[in-house]
């Protein structure tokens, strides 16, 4: 099978709008959580979020494209504008029929959503703008990225809730190895801090009112974020063949169900979803150096993750180094696995654990080294990001330093 490696990374989080600045970001330990600037926000009992202050459409797109494009397709060509640029293709030819896009969502055109039934059922208006419906479907962001870029190869949308962005770029990794593509734009996308996005999720009873804690005995739940994180994965050849700059290899990837509860997380199940991948990077456990963690900061995920990596790991498990940067940018749910992957790349190429901030008791349920509070320099060969979704949809992608 093909190797499959990133030649190109970009994002806008509520860390940074591009990937240096996002680096920096976790290096330092940044927190990009605070008060939410979104109307009706004294109407709602969270009021913080990850979200991406100073923001303004007008500055990247123009009225007919701001018609089109909700914000979570937005954040998207942006990231990919950066992906792109930085892997110096261009999709003409036979590579425009071999290259494609897949991305993960959940929520989709959420805020085109919350404003258009606003319109409707509190303002009453009778008609909306003709664009609604292609705005606000899951497959914008892909479609529109296909479109600007010359992509006609297998373009789709993955939802699947919080691990949604894993499995889209777990199926663009499948796809190069075993021939059927050349390159693959993949990531993911979020945008769903509106008052309707926000309101449904209080209904859980799963959110924090003041911080995002993974790990910490004091965690009370998650904060939500918003954002994207796209990348370019490339056949192997194909990049050494055109001499393009790699930031790591893709090795592995595995995919599971806990067939058990909607919302309850499952040590089995995330656990044959961290051996999978590991397995199927063909690497031995003990090669494993650094997890980005799924880390919510809900009590019943971090210790049944931490179970999990216990059991795959063994004794291995007390050398590994474990966090979640939802603490700092908060859990952008289906994008949340494609702005983890940065903190991966980083691990991998720079050499830089990012923290898990916020830490603030030990919990004997989470007792492993879990990068407490501070960035850490490490050298590390394999780096794993999970991602368990209610519904009980496990992803888990292994990467490699390239050198």
């Amino acid at each position: 099978m093909a190797r499959v490696v990133i030649t190109g990374a970009g994002t806008i989080n509520p860390l940074g709008t591009d990937v240096p600045a996002t680096f920096a970001a976790m290096r330092d330990g940044k927190c990009g959580i605070g008060p939410l600037e979104i109307p009706d926000v004294d109407r709602l009992a969270i009021q913080i979020g990850g979200q991406i202050k100073g923001y303004d459409e007008a500055d990247h797109f123009n009225r007919q494209q701001i018609a089109l494009y909700d914000r979570f397709t937005q954040f998207t060509l942006l990231a990919a504008r950066q992906a792109i640029g930085q892997s110096g293709l261009t999709f003409t030819g036979s590579l425009a029929d071999q290259s494609g896009v897949i991305f993960g969502t959940s929520g989709g055109g959420l805020n085109t959503q919350d404003e258009n039934y606003r319109a409707v059922y509190e303002e009453g208006k009778n008609r909306v703008h003709p664009f609604i419906v292609p705005k606000l479907m899951n497959n914008a962001a892909a479609s529109h990225v296909s479109m600007e870029w010359n992509l006609r190869g297998p373009t789709f949308t993955v939802a699947t809730a919080c691990a949604s962005s894993n499995h889209a770029m777990g199926q663009a990794f499948n796809m190069i190895r075993c021939g059927m593509t050349k390159v693959m734009i993949t990531g993911g996308s979020e945008a769903m801090l509106c008052f309707g996005g926000i309101k449904a999720w209080e209904g859980l009873r799963v959110m924090s009112k003041d911080a995002c804690r993974p790990f910490s005995a004091t965690r009370n739940g998650m904060v939500q974020g918003e954002g994207a994180g796209v990348f370019v994965f490339e056949d192997y050849d194909h990049a050494r063949a055109r001499g393009a700059d790699i930031l790591c290899e893709v090795i592995g990837f595995a995919m599971t169900s806990d067939a058990s509860d909607i919302v309850m997380p499952s040590k089995q199940g995330a656990a044959r979803a961290i051996a999978g991948a590991v397995r199927d990077a063909g690497v031995p456990l003990d090669a494993v150096g650094y997890i980005n963690a799924h880390g919510t900061g809900t009590a019943a995920n971090d210790k049944t993750e931490c179970a999990a990596v216990a059991d795959v790991f063994g004794a291995h498990a007390d050398k590994l180094m474990i966090s979640s940067t939802k603490s700092m940018h908060g859990h952008l749910i289906g994008g949340t696995g494609a702005v983890e992957l940065l903190a991966c790349i980083m691990a991998l190429r720079d050499g830089v654990i990012a923290p898990t901030i916020g830490y603030e008791e030990p919990d004997p349920e989470c007792a492993l080294d879990v990068v407490p509070n501070v960035a850490r320099d490490a050298t590390i060969d394999v780096a794993l990001s999970n991602a368990f979704a209610f519904g009980g949809l496990n992803a888990v992608i292994a990467l490699r330093r390239f050198s």
